[in-house]
Protein backbone atom coordinates (compact mmCIF):
# COMPACT_ATOMS: atom_id res chain seq x y z
CA UNK A 1 0.00 0.00 0.00
CA UNK A 2 2.83 2.27 0.61
CA UNK A 3 4.88 1.64 -2.46
CA UNK A 4 1.47 2.25 -4.45
CA UNK A 5 0.65 5.85 -2.37
CA UNK A 6 4.35 7.05 -3.35
CA UNK A 7 4.22 5.55 -7.15
CA UNK A 8 0.87 8.19 -7.12
CA UNK A 9 2.80 11.35 -5.00
CA UNK A 10 5.64 10.57 -7.48
CA UNK A 11 3.34 10.73 -10.63
CA UNK A 12 1.78 13.68 -9.47
CA UNK A 13 5.22 15.30 -8.71
CA UNK A 14 6.23 14.33 -12.53
CA UNK A 15 3.19 15.79 -14.32
CA UNK A 16 3.68 18.90 -12.35
CA UNK A 17 6.68 19.53 -13.24
CA UNK A 18 6.70 18.45 -16.83
CA UNK A 19 3.75 21.25 -16.54
CA UNK A 20 6.05 23.96 -14.83
CA UNK A 21 8.43 24.02 -17.74
CA UNK A 22 5.86 24.61 -20.24
CA UNK A 23 7.01 27.05 -22.65
CA UNK A 24 6.05 28.47 -26.02
CA UNK A 25 9.74 29.65 -27.87
CA UNK A 26 8.29 32.89 -30.28
CA UNK A 27 11.57 33.96 -31.88
CA UNK A 28 14.51 32.42 -31.92
CA UNK A 29 16.29 35.10 -34.08
CA UNK A 30 18.14 33.33 -36.60
CA UNK A 31 19.15 34.58 -40.16
CA UNK A 32 16.89 32.03 -41.51
CA UNK A 33 13.89 32.93 -39.56
CA UNK A 34 14.87 36.85 -40.27
CA UNK A 35 13.71 35.81 -43.70
CA UNK A 36 10.33 34.17 -43.32
CA UNK A 37 9.07 36.93 -40.55
CA UNK A 38 6.45 39.43 -42.20
CA UNK A 39 7.20 42.62 -42.31
CA UNK A 40 4.77 45.77 -41.97
CA UNK A 41 6.20 49.02 -42.88
CA UNK A 42 3.99 52.22 -41.83
CA UNK A 43 7.27 54.47 -42.76
CA UNK A 44 10.34 53.59 -44.41
CA UNK A 45 12.08 49.89 -43.04
CA UNK A 46 13.76 49.79 -39.60
CA UNK A 47 17.09 48.69 -39.90
CA UNK A 48 17.21 44.66 -37.83
CA UNK A 49 19.74 42.56 -37.64
CA UNK A 50 20.76 39.66 -36.00
CA UNK A 51 23.55 38.97 -33.96
CA UNK A 52 24.67 36.24 -31.39
CA UNK A 53 23.97 36.75 -27.20
CA UNK A 54 27.84 36.52 -25.87
CA UNK A 55 27.66 36.97 -22.31
CA UNK A 56 25.19 39.39 -22.56
CA UNK A 57 26.87 41.66 -25.54
CA UNK A 58 25.07 40.86 -28.62
CA UNK A 59 27.96 40.70 -31.37
CA UNK A 60 28.31 40.20 -34.89
CA UNK A 61 28.77 36.35 -35.74
CA UNK A 62 32.26 37.05 -37.15
CA UNK A 63 33.13 38.95 -33.63
CA UNK A 64 32.27 36.26 -31.62
CA UNK A 65 34.15 33.45 -29.68
CA UNK A 66 31.78 30.49 -30.48
CA UNK A 67 32.92 31.56 -34.14
CA UNK A 68 36.72 31.77 -33.80
CA UNK A 69 36.43 28.42 -32.39
CA UNK A 70 34.14 27.06 -34.72
CA UNK A 71 36.79 28.56 -37.02
CA UNK A 72 39.62 27.36 -35.62
CA UNK A 73 38.06 23.81 -34.98
CA UNK A 74 36.94 23.62 -38.98
CA UNK A 75 38.53 20.63 -39.44
CA UNK A 76 36.59 18.82 -36.83
CA UNK A 77 33.52 17.49 -38.50
CA UNK A 78 31.85 16.73 -34.59
CA UNK A 79 31.99 20.20 -33.06
CA UNK A 80 28.90 21.90 -32.03
CA UNK A 81 28.72 25.34 -31.53
CA UNK A 82 25.11 26.48 -29.94
CA UNK A 83 24.55 30.14 -28.95
CA UNK A 84 21.52 32.19 -28.84
CA UNK A 85 20.33 34.86 -31.04
CA UNK A 86 19.51 38.13 -30.37
CA UNK A 87 18.00 41.26 -32.65
CA UNK A 88 19.14 44.57 -33.00
CA UNK A 89 16.53 47.11 -34.21
CA UNK A 90 17.77 50.57 -35.02
CA UNK A 91 15.30 53.35 -36.26
CA UNK A 92 16.26 56.87 -37.53
CA UNK A 93 12.66 58.38 -38.81
CA UNK A 94 11.67 54.72 -39.67
CA UNK A 95 8.83 52.59 -38.31
CA UNK A 96 8.66 49.03 -39.60
CA UNK A 97 7.42 46.07 -37.92
CA UNK A 98 8.35 41.82 -37.53
CA UNK A 99 5.91 39.34 -36.68
CA UNK A 100 4.87 36.33 -37.13
CA UNK A 101 1.29 34.49 -37.23
CA UNK A 102 0.81 31.99 -34.41
CA UNK A 103 -1.21 30.40 -31.53
CA UNK A 104 -0.77 29.93 -28.20
CA UNK A 105 -3.15 28.70 -25.47
CA UNK A 106 -3.17 31.55 -22.49
CA UNK A 107 -4.97 28.89 -20.51
CA UNK A 108 -2.20 26.36 -20.53
CA UNK A 109 1.12 29.45 -20.76
CA UNK A 110 -0.24 33.04 -20.34
CA UNK A 111 2.50 34.99 -19.21
CA UNK A 112 4.71 36.59 -21.90
CA UNK A 113 8.27 36.62 -21.23
CA UNK A 114 10.70 39.15 -22.99
CA UNK A 115 14.25 40.01 -22.65
CA UNK A 116 14.82 43.51 -23.78
CA UNK A 117 17.62 46.62 -23.13
CA UNK A 118 17.63 50.10 -25.05
CA UNK A 119 20.83 51.53 -25.94
CA UNK A 120 19.45 54.96 -27.06
CA UNK A 121 16.09 55.90 -26.57
CA UNK A 122 13.48 58.77 -27.03
CA UNK A 123 13.85 61.26 -24.21
CA UNK A 124 11.60 64.20 -23.80
CA UNK A 125 8.51 63.15 -25.94
CA UNK A 126 4.43 62.05 -25.18
CA UNK A 127 4.12 58.58 -26.22
CA UNK A 128 0.43 58.29 -25.33
CA UNK A 129 0.07 61.17 -27.86
CA UNK A 130 -0.23 60.71 -31.52
CA UNK A 131 2.78 63.34 -32.52
CA UNK A 132 5.17 61.06 -29.66
CA UNK A 133 3.87 57.22 -30.24
CA UNK A 134 7.30 56.47 -31.25
CA UNK A 135 9.05 53.61 -29.20
CA UNK A 136 12.85 52.17 -28.94
CA UNK A 137 11.05 47.96 -28.34
CA UNK A 138 7.59 47.11 -28.38
CA UNK A 139 6.31 43.86 -28.59
CA UNK A 140 2.62 43.29 -29.31
CA UNK A 141 0.31 40.22 -28.67
CA UNK A 142 -2.10 40.63 -31.29
CA UNK A 143 -6.14 39.00 -31.26
CA UNK A 144 -8.13 38.50 -34.34
CA UNK A 145 -11.71 39.69 -33.59
CA UNK A 146 -13.08 39.44 -37.30
CA UNK A 147 -12.10 39.33 -40.77
CA UNK A 148 -11.18 42.65 -41.69
CA UNK A 149 -7.80 43.57 -41.20
CA UNK A 150 -8.58 46.38 -38.65
CA UNK A 151 -10.98 44.02 -36.66
CA UNK A 152 -7.81 43.30 -34.18
CA UNK A 153 -7.10 43.88 -29.87
CA UNK A 154 -3.54 44.08 -29.32
CA UNK A 155 -1.68 44.21 -26.09
CA UNK A 156 1.46 46.64 -27.12
CA UNK A 157 4.16 46.05 -24.37
CA UNK A 158 6.69 49.21 -25.11
CA UNK A 159 9.88 49.52 -23.44
CA UNK A 160 9.84 53.49 -22.45
CA UNK A 161 12.01 56.30 -22.58
CA UNK A 162 9.81 58.86 -20.50
CA UNK A 163 6.78 57.13 -18.47
CA UNK A 164 7.09 54.57 -15.46
CA UNK A 165 6.73 50.99 -15.46
CA UNK A 166 3.26 49.18 -15.04
CA UNK A 167 1.85 52.63 -17.03
CA UNK A 168 -0.78 52.15 -19.65
CA UNK A 169 -3.00 54.25 -21.99
CA UNK A 170 -5.04 53.48 -24.40
CA UNK A 171 -3.43 54.61 -28.09
CA UNK A 172 -3.65 57.37 -29.21
CA UNK A 173 -4.98 55.96 -33.10
CA UNK A 174 -7.15 53.25 -31.84
CA UNK A 175 -9.08 52.22 -28.92
CA UNK A 176 -8.62 49.03 -29.62
CA UNK A 177 -5.11 48.91 -28.73
CA UNK A 178 -3.78 48.89 -25.39
CA UNK A 179 0.39 50.52 -24.71
CA UNK A 180 1.33 48.92 -21.59
CA UNK A 181 5.40 50.01 -19.86
CA UNK A 182 6.69 46.78 -19.35
CA UNK A 183 10.17 48.48 -18.73
CA UNK A 184 11.28 51.80 -18.68
CA UNK A 185 14.35 54.39 -18.94
CA UNK A 186 12.94 55.83 -16.20
CA UNK A 187 13.74 53.59 -13.64
CA UNK A 188 15.98 51.68 -15.54
CA UNK A 189 19.69 52.44 -16.61
CA UNK A 190 20.57 52.71 -20.65
CA UNK A 191 21.78 49.98 -22.26
CA UNK A 192 21.38 47.50 -19.38
CA UNK A 193 19.16 43.88 -19.87
CA UNK A 194 16.04 43.83 -18.90
CA UNK A 195 13.50 40.35 -17.90
CA UNK A 196 9.72 40.89 -17.70
CA UNK A 197 6.76 38.45 -17.04
CA UNK A 198 3.57 39.27 -18.19
CA UNK A 199 -0.07 37.99 -17.74
CA UNK A 200 -1.29 38.51 -21.12
CA UNK A 201 -4.41 36.47 -20.51
CA UNK A 202 -5.16 39.17 -17.51
CA UNK A 203 -4.13 41.75 -19.29
CA UNK A 204 -6.47 41.83 -22.24
CA UNK A 205 -9.51 40.80 -19.82
CA UNK A 206 -8.45 44.05 -17.97
CA UNK A 207 -7.92 46.73 -20.24
CA UNK A 208 -9.41 45.39 -23.14
CA UNK A 209 -12.47 43.90 -21.90
CA UNK A 210 -11.76 40.19 -23.86
CA UNK A 211 -11.74 36.76 -21.80
CA UNK A 212 -8.70 35.72 -24.09
CA UNK A 213 -8.57 31.56 -25.11
CA UNK A 214 -6.08 32.53 -27.45
CA UNK A 215 -3.74 34.91 -29.36
CA UNK A 216 -3.05 34.98 -33.25
CA UNK A 217 -0.12 36.44 -33.64
CA UNK A 218 3.04 38.15 -32.02
CA UNK A 219 5.10 41.41 -33.42
CA UNK A 220 8.18 43.14 -32.64
CA UNK A 221 8.81 47.05 -33.83
CA UNK A 222 11.31 49.81 -32.99
CA UNK A 223 10.14 53.37 -34.30
CA UNK A 224 10.49 56.81 -34.35
CA UNK A 225 8.45 57.96 -37.57
CA UNK A 226 6.72 60.87 -35.38
CA UNK A 227 9.53 61.91 -33.66
CA UNK A 228 12.05 61.75 -36.21
CA UNK A 229 14.59 60.53 -33.43
CA UNK A 230 16.87 58.25 -33.52
CA UNK A 231 16.42 54.47 -31.28
CA UNK A 232 18.73 51.67 -30.70
CA UNK A 233 17.19 48.72 -29.04
CA UNK A 234 18.34 44.70 -28.45
CA UNK A 235 15.47 41.60 -28.02
CA UNK A 236 16.08 38.25 -27.17
CA UNK A 237 14.15 35.16 -25.24
CA UNK A 238 10.97 36.08 -26.24
CA UNK A 239 8.31 33.00 -25.49
CA UNK A 240 5.43 32.49 -23.50
CA UNK A 241 5.18 30.14 -20.36
CA UNK A 242 2.82 29.22 -17.48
Amino acid sequence: MRNILFFFVLLIFLSSKSYSNEKVVIFEFTQEELSKLKSHSIKKKTDYSILIDQNGTCVASENSDLFKLKSKNSSDANLKVESDGCLKAEAEGQASGLGREIKVDLNKTPFLNITWKVEQGIPGIKENSKKGHDFAARVSVIKETGSLPWQKKVMNYVFSSNEKTNSHWTGPYRKQIIDYVASSLVDTKVNSWVTVKLNVKEHFKKFLDLELEEIDGVAIMTDTDNTKQKAVSYYKNIYFSN
